[in-house]
């Protein structure tokens, strides 16, 4: 049984015990929707006004490096430069939504579809990032598949900086108002993947990508 098909089952045996219809009905969602739209966030923290900064100050706390170009045109440069200087080949995946942007142009190999154990590098895009954190939001779907970002050792993010946003409030208000719904798979990253259960000493890349190296792209 997949996922989705035993959180159904869950819900629809809660839902049995409650002596409810197996489906929600309209009265049910309007009753939702009335919550979450009267119920507004709590207090946040001052994180000042200029949210790239406060971004790029909190994604170097966490061990993502950092690039920044004026156009998406120039993202493959600056993903080959950053290939180059860690060794690695210029050979990658990619979501299908980056499938219009002039890889080849920068000596860049760039298949457009999900990894396979032998992909070393995937590149993708982020629905949006968060400035208080450093973190990334990233909504799966046919043509941004999660695992681009969870199997390569190295994840390359292009970072629109008009997608920065203060807060994971504004970042779930976002998906709500341009998505309706969160899909089946949403991740939020803030670095490598790390861990520190082995004497309390941190190694990254323990859960998936060792680099997270982001390209911020200045489109606003």
């Amino acid at each position: 049984m997949d996922t989705s098909a035993a959180r159904a089952a869950i819900f629809g045996r809660i839902r049995k015990a409650q002596q409810r219809p197996v489906e929600p009905t309209a009265a049910e969602l309007d009753q939702v929707q009335t919550y979450l739209a009267s119920n507004t966030s709590g207090p946040q923290p001052d994180i000042g006004t200029d949210l790239v900064h406060r971004f790029r100050t909190q994604a170097e706390r966490t061990s993502q490096t950092i690039d920044e170009v004026a156009t998406m045109r120039e993202a493959p440069a600056a993903a080959a430069r950053y290939l180059d200087s860690i060794g690695v080949a210029r050979s990658a995946i990619a979501w299908e939504t980056l499938s219009d942007i002039p890889w080849n142009e920068s000596g860049l190999h760039v298949e457009f579809r999900p990894p396979v154990n032998e992909d070393m590098v995937g590149i993708t895009s982020c629905f949006c990032a968060v400035a208080e954190t450093g973190t990334l939001m990233l909504l799966s779907g046919a043509q941004t598949y999660a695992s681009a970002a969870l199997l390569p050792e190295t994840h390359i993010v292009l970072v629109p900086t008009s997608r920065i946003l203060r807060s994971i409030e504004d970042a779930f208000d976002l998906a709500k108002k341009e998505r309706g719904e969160l899909p089946r798979a949403t991740n939020f990253i803030s670095g490598p993947s790390r861990t520190g259960d082995i004497e309390q000493t941190i190694v990254l890349g323990a859960h998936g990508p060792y680099r997270v190296h982001l390209i911020l792209v200045r489109d606003n």
